[in-house]
C-alpha cells in the first residue's frame, strides 16, 4: 500500500529553534487556557505493540513514562475539586493503558467523582485480560465511560502496516467484544494514504457495517483522523499572523482546554505537560500541579502546527 510520506521533504533545522521567534524571525503563536476541559494521564509508555511511526514510541521496552499509580491520579482529582476547576473528561493514554497494572482502579476513582472517562487503547490482550472489570465498570457508570480503540485503516493490509503482522483480527475481536456487550465505543484512523476524508469515512462506515458495530463513521467525535506526526517531516512554523490567515481560533487549539500529566523515569513526581503530543520534550513542562500549569504554551514544536493548528486534530471527545 503506498505511504504518500516516502517523499516528504524533511524539517528545516532552523526551524523550531526559538520559543519566542520563527526562523524568519516571526513572532511565534501561543495559546493561553481558556479553561481546563480535560485532563489527561499518560499511564506509561509501554506497551505490548511497536507500531510505525508512533510518536510517542511506544514499545514492550520503552519505560520512558513510568506507570502512573492510583494515589497520584487522586492527588490530581482533589486538585480539581479544591481548585474549583471545570474539568469534565478524564482521559488515559499511553502506551497501552490497560498494561497499566493500576488502570481499572484508576478509571473507577475518576466515574465515582462524576467525570467522563475517556480510555485509548489497541482492544488486544491487555484490555481483553480485564473484560470482567470493564463489564462491572460499564454496569455501575453506563455511558460515562468510553473506549476510543486505534484501528489505523480500514483495511488489515494498512492496519498490519503500521501495527505488525497478525494484529488485525485480536483488533477486530476486541472491539466487536466491547461493542457488543454494549461499551460505549469509538474508533481511531490515521490519514496517511492520500484517501480522501470523503472516502475515508465511507470505507470505515461499510468496515463498521460488515462487523455489526455500531459507529458513526460521518461523526468526526466517533470516528477520529488523525494527521500523521512525523517531526523530522517539513512543516510550516506558526506565527500570529497565521491565525488570521488560516481562519483557525488560539482557544481551538487542543491545549487551550487540555493538560497531561506524566511521570519520567526516576522522577520522584509526575509533571504536567500541555497536551497529549509532547511528553519528553522538557521545554514544555509547565510544573507539578495544575493551578501553576495555566501558562500560555508556545507553538515551538513540529506537532504543533502539524495536528493541531493545520490538521484540526484533538485527542478529546468533549464539545
Amino acid at each position: 500500500m503506498p505511504n504518500d510520506l516516502s517523499t516528504a521533504p524533511l524539517l528545516d533545522p532552523r526551524k523550531f529553534q526559538n520559543p519566542d521567534f520563527t526562523a524568519d524571525g516571526a513572532e511565534r503563536a501561543i495559546v493561553g487556557l481558556t479553561h481546563l476541559r480535560t485532563l489527561w494521564f499518560n499511564t506509561g509508555t509501554l506497551c505490548n505493540l511497536t507500531c510505525l511511526d508512533c510518536y510517542i514510541e511506544s514499545s514492550p521496552t520503552n519505560d520512558r513514562l513510568s506507570y502512573l499509580t492510583q494515589a497520584e491520579v487522586i492527588s490530581y482529582l482533589d486538585e480539581i475539586k479544591s481548585e474549583g476547576l471545570k474539568v469534565e473528561e478524564i482521559a488515559f493514554t499511553g502506551g497501552e493503558p490497560f498494561m497499566n497494572p493500576n488502570i481499572i482502579s484508576m478509571i473507577e476513582v475518576s466515574l465515582e467523582q462524576g467525570f467522563e472517562v475517556l480510555v485509548l487503547t489497541n482492544a488486544m490482550k491487555p484490555m481483553q485480560h480485564r473484560k470482567p472489570e470493564l463489564l462491572k465498570l460499564k454496569e455501575q457508570f453506563g455511558s460515562k465511560l468510553s473506549l476510543r480503540i486505534s484501528i489505523d485503516h480500514h483495511t488489515p493490509a494498512g492496519h498490519e502496516e503500521l501495527r505488525g503482522r497478525g494484529n488485525w483480527q485480536p483488533m477486530i475481536e476486541g472491539l466487536t467484544w466491547a461493542a457488543s456487550n454494549g461499551l460505549n465505543v469509538t474508533a481511531a484512523g490515521r490519514q496517511r494514504w492520500g484517501e480522501s476524508e470523503a472516502d475515508t469515512r465511507a470505507a470505515y462506515a461499510q468496515l463498521f457495517k460488515e462487523i455489526a458495530v455500531e459507529i458513526d463513521a460521518d461523526d468526526p467525535l466517533a470516528l477520529v483522523l488523525f494527521p500523521e506526526m512525523n517531526e523530522g517531516l517539513d512543516v510550516p512554523e506558526i506565527t500570529i499572523a497565521c491565525w488570521e490567515i488560516l481562519g483557525v481560533r488560539p482557544d481551538a487549539m487542543m491545549c487551550a482546554t487540555s493538560r497531561m500529566i506524566v511521570k519520567r523515569k526516576d522522577a520522584d513526581h509526575p509533571v504536567v505537560t500541555p497536551c497529549t503530543l509532547l511528553p519528553y520534550d522538557t521545554q514544555f513542562e509547565l510544573g507539578h500541579g495544575l493551578t501553576e500549569a495555566a501558562n500560555s504554551v508556545k507553538l515551538n514544536h513540529p506537532h504543533c502546527a502539524r495536528f493541531c493548528v493545520l490538521g484540526g486534530g484533538s485527542c478529546s471527545v468533549a464539545n
